[in-house]
């Protein structure tokens, strides 16, 4: 069974600014996305949309 690596918050506002690594809200209420945003995040309903075209390597970091 594969296990979903931790990264430090440091380790993923690297990857957001040097790998272009996407950072996702994973509450499905825009409400709770409101309150917990943080700088630069996608909220689920946001990334669900973009999924088509995003490329199979692109690195997603959910919060």
């Amino acid at each position: 069974m594969n296990l979903i690596p931790r990264i430090t918050p440091e380790e993923a506002k690297w990857n957001m600014t040097e790998h272009a690594a996407l950072l996702v809200c994973a509450y499905d209420s825009e409400a709770r996305f409101d309150k917990m945003r943080l700088e630069g995040a996608l909220s689920l309903e946001q990334f669900i949309q973009k999924t088509p075209s995003l490329a199979k390597e692109q690195e997603i970091i959910f919060y």
